[in-house]
């Protein structure tokens, strides 16, 4: 295969489809997929019956028939629907996936009269099927797991499997400083308090985030009076972290502490919908255990640190 000798775009020039296909695998940097979270999402129908419905949106497709084929953008506007077929006496699994068929690598379609991309149902892949079969230029929207005896789709029954070809990140770094005079919490209360009880950071989440990866850090937390027994973590506009990390050290002199936890923030909850799109509140959250002896302490030689990465995902 000989260099294209006249790049995309040459004025006067004439470009071949497989100029143009190459082109999108390179803009889509080799990855194939939705665009967008919310793209082509699979549903079942207004009233739930034999078939499903696919919302708007699009994708690229890699070309699977050969290495030089590239790759296809496909989209669709509007609500498209797909009948799927009803069961027996047995349950059955099965595949929706968008698909292209170029006749110049398969098939006998005529573009000038039938779709070379289309919504095709595959039937009777097994139950835990994630990928299209090997060798179809396609990408899989959903599995729909239908019961014995089952004509009518519900939206239990259809699993996502879409992904997003180059899902977007955002990373930001929030740093918060404490300041004078020190202030503690102590006893045992067992209870989360937020400490230091303030707004340490307000958080824009993006409307297209299905996740938030935070790392969330506190250093010259001072520990004094005994020994320190509570634990530490964030909370995040509605959402507290579910995990948590100690803060326990042994002794009755004054010390200082570095203490550091990660958690995935889950943004496609109810909770976590509600707050996408939307400035959130960081909060530092802490308490003191039931065999706490001291005192845990903040002051202007405590610095937190508030390290938020989100990342895109089907929605």
């Amino acid at each position: 295969m000989a260099l294209a000798p006249v790049p995309i775009a040459t004025k006067g020039a004439e470009h071949s489809a497989q100029q143009f296909r190459m082109m999108i695998k390179d803009l889509a940097r080799d990855n194939q997929g939705v665009t967008t979270g919310t793209d082509l999402k699979v549903t079942a129908l207004p009233t739930p019956g034999a078939g499903v419905q696919i919302g708007d949106g699009s994708a690229v497709i890699a070309g699977k028939k050969s290495p030089v084929q590239g790759y296809y953008n496909a989209y669709n506007i509007g609500t498209d629907t797909v009948s799927v077929a009803a069961t027996g006496g047995v349950g059955r699994s099965d595949m929706l996936v968008l698909r292209v068929e170029d006749p110049e690598y398969e098939g006998t379609r005529d573009p000038k009269k039938d779709p070379i991309v289309f919504f095709e149902v595959i039937p009777n892949v097994s139950s835990s099927a994630t990928a299209v079969p090997a060798g179809y230029s396609a990408i899989p929207l959903a599995r729909i797991d239908l019961p014995a005896s089952t004509a009518t789709i519900t939206n239990a029954m259809v699993k996502d499997l879409r992904r997003i070809a180059n899902p977007r990140r955002e990373r930001i770094l929030y740093p918060y400083y404490a300041q004078d005079p020190l202030v503690e919490i102590s006893g045992t209360s067992e209870t989360w308090r937020t400490f230091p009880n303030l707004t340490m950071a307000t958080i824009a989440i993006p409307a297209w985030a299905a996740s938030a990866k935070v790392v969330f850090s506190a250093g010259g937390i001072r520990t004094a009076g005994g020994n320190v027994w509570g634990n530490f973590r964030f909370m995040l506009g509605t959402i507290e972290a579910g995990q948590y990390v100690a803060i326990d050290d042994e002794g009755t002199t004054a010390r200082r502490l570095y203490v550091e936890m990660v958690e995935t923030i889950d943004l496609t909850t109810t909770a976590g919908a509600a707050m996408r799109g939307t400035s959130q509140a960081f909060r530092s959250r802490m308490r003191t255990r039931s065999s706490n002896a001291g005192r845990i302490g903040v002051d202007a030689t405590t610095t937190f640190k508030i390290d938020v990465e989100f990342t895109e995902g089907p929605l």
